[in-house]
């Protein structure tokens, strides 16, 4: 298995950080487009939580971003991460002024975009196109599952053909690729989310994320679990479905992420899921081992 930290520093020779940044973008499940209540897990913040406020500039994000992580990176360099929202939801003129104002910062070494599979047009594919030949550019994929009835109830707002599509585009102009899928899924077994990893390993995807589903205040899923509906995983649970999905997926799959970060001010269930240190410790030590490197 290859660790996201074990591949930036084979491809740029440090240690390279994610700076979080907010583009000021909306989502066509929020704004009408598509409906206006949002995916059922997503919190108003978009999972942009840790991202720097869109009030200030790209710029000022970047140098705010880089004085957050000073105490973890010495000498390194950093990817612009669009994470808030839908990143390619703008547009072009906007999106070609916010990406350039991010790759042109020289301590960026790559963008890394957190977009929809149904929000790449073509022109934005060419604008990631001309940029990947400055700067790697990822297009991180939020993906989820590959189940229908699943994306339908969690309100996704398109079908997995859509994502193939998608990887298809990216692929023909060098696009790299980051696919996040989420574990814990109302209704979905162990069986059901390993095969959404063998789905996309090999389709072609060049990193994955796998997500923890975390219940947040605020959301629908909030309300169905206080209703009992929804079962949130115990830590055994989980790290037993990460010791079936992890096997899965192949060398030639750079891992960024076997778990996730929920904000403490939002986070309902499960609550164990907020000592990360205690988390990875266990990951890497029943999950990992013996591979002490991973980035999550």
């Amino acid at each position: 298995m290859i660790t996201l930290g074990d591949s930036m520093r084979a491809r740029f020779g440090c240690k390279v950080y994610k700076l979080a940044l907010d583009g000021g973008f909306t989502c066509p499940v929020r704004d009408g487009t598509l409906d206006t209540r949002g995916c059922i897990f997503c919190s108003a913040g978009g999972s942009g939580e840790f991202a720097e406020s869109r009030a200030i500039s790209i710029t000022e994000q970047i140098e705010q971003g880089k004085k957050r992580v000073a105490g973890k990176i010495r000498d390194g360099k950093y990817i612009a991460y669009f994470q808030a929202y839908t990143g390619t939801y703008a547009d072009l003129p906007r999106l070609r002024k916010l990406y350039r104002e991010a790759i042109s910062h020289s301590d960026i070494a790559a963008l890394s975009v957190a977009t929809r599979p149904d929000c790449l047009p073509e022109e934005v594919l060419d604008l990631l196109s001309e940029l990947n030949r400055e700067k790697p550019v990822w297009i991180e994929l939020g993906l989820q599952t590959i189940h229908e009835k699943t994306a339908e109830y969690i309100r996704r707002g398109y079908p997995l053909s859509v994502y193939d599509k998608a990887v298809a585009e990216l692929k023909a102009r060098g696009i790299e690729i980051i696919t996040h899928l989420i574990l814990g899924l109302p209704g979905e077994t162990a069986e059901d989310m390993c095969a959404s990893v063998r789905y996309v390993c090999a389709g072609r995807t060049d990193g994955i994320k796998l997500q923890l589903l975390h219940i947040l205040k605020g959301t629908d899923l909030a309300k169905e679990y206080e209703e009992g509906r929804v079962h949130a995983l115990t830590e055994d649970e989980y790290i037993d479905i990460l010791k079936k999905c992890v096997p899965e997926i192949p060398d030639s799959v750079v891992v960024h992420r076997l778990t996730g970060d929920g904000d403490k001010r939002l986070l309902i269930a499960p609550l164990w899921s907020a000592d990360k240190k205690h988390v990875l410790s266990r990951i890497r030590r029943e999950v990992m081992l013996p591979r002490p490197g991973l980035v999550l």
